[in-house]
């Protein structure tokens, strides 16, 4: 055993599995965080976002930032600086346990502090859409990869896959993507949160989709292309060299740490009511929680001495000759005797002892040197930045100009952090067609005006930035009339401003949490899932607008009187707007969106300002009204913000009882 690689080896390749920031108690999400970095391993922020508090060591010296930042279909807290402090960005394509589902966080659990992480508000339950609303083919998710790529560069890109018949077809797409590690999911993991007709019927075994997986990366010459990692309950270092046997080069754990940390699996994650301090928010249960970092650290090292044991068996030196070796796998005696055909896990038609440099990948080249950002924004920009002072600069873009300015962006996020310099500190004036995820993720500081127009995804988690997409001087044709901005635009946007002379596309401002918005019309399914901000929608809406919305304000100039028949009424309700407060941030929304961007549309509401003004509707949703009403009454009896969202959170978690 002396001979096989060491403890403190093996232990860089662990994971704990994704576990969100209100799933899991900040106690158990932080110490889990701690460990893992103490092993030189990773954590799983999951897709709940992360404490902007955590990015930073302590004061104590104890790293609590999570290595592995995930970005779900949600986008919950995904911002500049969130991305920035990743060493791993991974996209969350399906969950092992539910596999084709959303998540969802009961209003019940959403206390102030996981609101405040999660750009939300307290109380109010959130929902995590099915699909990626900006990944609709193989093509889409190489543009998600290459987005997280300029946010971050520095960050190894990992998607996360369920275990599914035809995984391997789609391991091979996402290998082709640029994508550095994909993650196998079993079904046999995930918290007690999950729907138990999914526990129970949807998904496949972690050994299933792995051996899919791998063997369809070798017969397509892509398997020195990723770094392959699985997980869905490994429970021993038995497991892991299974995993490894069937192609895993990196392991994921999630039910054991958790187990480590005290908990004793009553399967009422959802309930906030864990008995032990793991899976609630709730204070007084959280004070029950007795895990520390050393349990996990145990724990981990004992796998990997296990492994260290089965690998000294086995006649294995490092875990890259164990990975792959299917030829050391034999079918136990009950499958034999039951007739239960394993060759294909096993790949026995491939040569499983082939010699493969798992040290070694082809890694996917962005290309980045060449983007506009590198050879101009940086180059014009970056010497202005270390001093903190102001410039401007003028270019031209064209559309194969993808995710625009986000590398600039990551730079003063990672110099001054994402909300630090003030508005129009750094002005990029650009000329023509802006390409897809055009200003995603820019922070404050870092406005992008174009004149022309833009394709999908434009304003992409917009973290504080402003954007200004306006048409050529001397068009014949009517701004408010005609389409100047794709699909997408503002997805998942936490905060920030942008003011579009033109009408967007489908899907506008879904699930925005906290940016500001005007357009001039909008497509389909308009402020979908959106948790927070303002939209100004100066136009028509297509159908199914605010479907899914919890949060935030839609004011919509309803001239034709459409808007109610395209309106999804589930969980919202339409208002004139009245209020002396409404009136003011409409007309404030509407000058700003006029002085830069020289509306005519803009301009004839504001001359006929008292004309137009009855043919607003206020658009909010019913629970994010009742909160803030409930706020507001404990603030006049003299509580402060913080101890009024507390109380109001209260009231109505406890509403039912």
């Amino acid at each position: 055993i002396e001979e096989v690689e060491s403890v403190d080896s093996i232990v860089k390749r662990f994971k704990t599995g994704a576990m969100s920031y209100g799933s899991i108690s900040g106690e158990a999400h932080e110490t889990l965080a701690i460990a893992m970095n103490k092993l030189g391993g990773k954590s799983n922020s999951g897709e709940g976002g992360e404490r902007p508090e955590r990015l930073k060591v302590g004061r104590d010296g104890l790293n609590r930032c999570s290595a592995i930042k995930q970005v779900a279909s949600g986008r919950f807290g995904v911002t500049s600086e969130y991305l920035v402090s990743a060493k791993e960005i991974q996209i969350k394509m399906a969950q092992g346990a539910k596999p084709g589902e959303g998540g969802h966080l009961p209003g019940k659990k959403v206390y102030p502090w996981i609101a405040k992480t999660r750009h939300s508000t307290a109380g109010v339950s959130l929902i995590s859409p099915p699909p990626h609303h900006d990944i609709y083919s193989i093509e889409d998710l190489a543009q998600l990869i290459y987005d997280c790529k300029n946010a971050n560069r520095d960050a190894r890109i990992s998607v996360k896959l369920v275990s599914e018949a035809g995984v391997g077809t789609v391991a091979s797409g996402v290998a082709k993507a640029g994508a550095q590690v994909i993650l196998i999911s079993g079904y046999d993991g995930g918290t007690g949160a999950a729907p138990k007709n999914s526990i129970y019927n949807a998904g496949l075994p972690w050994e299933l989709g792995l051996a899919e997986a791998h063997q369809n990366l070798i017969m397509n010459d892509l398997r020195n292309k990723v770094i392959v990692e699985t997980d869905g309950k490994l429970m021993s270092g038995r497991d892991v060299a299974i995993a490894a046997m069937l192609g895993a080069e990196e392991f994921g754990f999630a039910t054991a740490p958790l187990v480590t940390l005290g908990c004793v699996m009553m399967r009422v994650c959802n309930l906030d009511t864990c008995p032990v301090g793991v899976a609630t928010q709730n204070p007084e249960l959280r004070k029950k929680f007795a895990g520390k970092p050393e349990y996990v650290i145990n724990f981990m090292k004992f796998i990997a001495q296990e492994l260290r044991e089965y690998m000294a068996k086995l006649g294995v030196a490092t875990v890259d000759e164990l990975v792959g070796r299917t030829d050391l796998l034999k079918p136990n005696a009950k499958a034999a005797e039951k007739h239960v055909d394993l060759s294909r896990i096993l790949g026995y038609k491939y040569d499983p002892a082939q010699k493969m440099d798992y040290n070694h990948k082809n890694v996917y080249d962005f290309k980045l040197e060449q983007t506009a950002d590198m050879k101009v924004l940086m180059k014009e920009l970056m010497p202005a930045l270390e001093k903190k002072q102001k410039k401007s600069i003028q270019l031209d873009v064209t559309n194969i100009d993808r995710t625009f300015g986000t590398i600039f962006g990551s730079e003063i996020t990672k110099h001054w952090g994402e909300q630090a310099l003030e508005d129009d500190t750094y002005v990029v004036k650009c000329n023509g067609a802006g390409g897809q995820s055009f200003g995603a993720f820019i922070p404050k500081g870092l406005t992008l005006q174009l004149v022309g127009d833009s394709n999908d995804y434009f304003g992409k988690g917009l973290s504080g930035g402003k954007l200004i997409l306006c048409p050529p001087t001397g068009i014949k044709f009517k701004a408010e009339d005609n389409i100047i901005v794709g699909n997408v635009a503002l997805y998942g946007a936490t905060s920030g401003k942008a003011f579009i002379n033109g009408v967007a596309g489908e899907r506008f401002c879904v699930r925005n949490s906290g940016a500001t918005a005007v357009v001039e019309g909008v497509g389909d399914h308009g402020c979908e899932y959106m948790t927070g901000g303002r939209v100004l929608v100066l136009g028509p809406t297509g159908k199914n607008f605010a479907a899914g919305m919890s949060g935030g304000v839609a004011y919509v100039l309803d001239e034709d009187s459409k808007l109610y028949k395209n309106l999804n009424k589930e969980m919202v309700s339409v208002e004139t707007v009245t209020s002396k407060y409404d009136v003011i941030e409409l007309k404030d929304m509407l000058k700003e969106h006029v002085a830069y961007t020289n509306s005519e549309k803009g301009k004839e509401i504001l001359k006929n300002f008292e004309q137009y003004l009855p043919k607003f509707k206020k658009i909010m949703p019913n629970d994010y009204k009742a909160m803030l009403n409930l706020i507001v009454q404990m603030e006049e009896r003299g509580l402060s913000s913080e101890q009024a969202k507390m109380e109001a959170f209260n009231i109505k978690a406890n509403a039912g009882k």
